[in-house]
């Protein structure tokens, strides 16, 4: 079995999103001891930005087609969604929104001619989590209530375009744990951090159950 796992945050000590993943990646492994974990950390390993820009630029001037890394890359990147069984992708909030590492993936994603928009959705059904960190508080009635536009976003990409059959697992008002002006809010805070720890376990497991179906 093969997980494929996608890894964003810049930080690596103290990384809410790569933790809550940690976790969810133990549970399945748990599940599947003899499974490959496939990786790719844009968060330390970032594409670069001009593939996307070289291959989009072909298609309404194809007498300067893109350069063949170009093309490479996009075929790599492809090459290992298709042979995943089950997916879990890390991304902080960055900003109100995803990672700039992230659109750059998701973009080049979006021209492969399988899984992106003009593909068959040859990931449909497959199990995925998403674990989402947030700095602050997005929900109900907080003074940031609509602010969050990662975690929309990011459901209409892997659920509606990818066709992935995807669950959330996320912890918010992490600031509160260095943020002086947030000490207030700590408490909150380790709560929502214990609750993403338990849906990353929980729905590990549920993937790891999924893809041996």
């Amino acid at each position: 079995m093969n997980l494929f796992r996608l890894d964003a945050s810049i930080r690596t000590e103290g990384s809410v999103s790569r933790a809550l993943a940690d976790t969810a990646e133990k549970a399945w492994l748990a599940e599947h001891p003899g499974g490959v974990v496939t990786r790719r950390d844009l968060g330390f390993q970032p594409l670069p930005g001009d593939a996307w820009t070289a291959l989009a630029h072909e298609v309404v001037n194809p007498a300067a087609p893109a350069p063949a890394e170009a093309h490479e890359l996009l075929d790599r990147l492809g090459a290992e969604l298709l042979a995943a069984d089950a997916f879990l992708f890390a991304v902080p909030m960055y900003n109100w929104n995803v990672p700039e590492q992230v659109k750059t993936w998701i973009d080049l994603i979006l021209k492969h001619d399988q899984v992106g928009i003009h593909g068959d959705q040859p990931l449909k059904g497959k199990p995925a989590l998403l674990t989402l960190s947030r700095g602050g508080g997005y929900g109900p009635g907080s003074p940031k209530e609509g602010w969050d536009y990662a975690t929309p976003y990011l459901r209409r990409i892997l659920a509606d375009v990818f066709g992935l059959d995807l669950q959330i697992a996320e912890a918010e008002l992490t600031h509160a744990f260095w943020n002086p002006e947030m000490a207030h809010l700590r408490g909150l805070a380790e709560e929502s951090m214990k609750t993403g720890h338990e849906d990353a376990a929980e729905h590990g497991l549920r993937i790891a159950k999924l893809s041996r179906v």
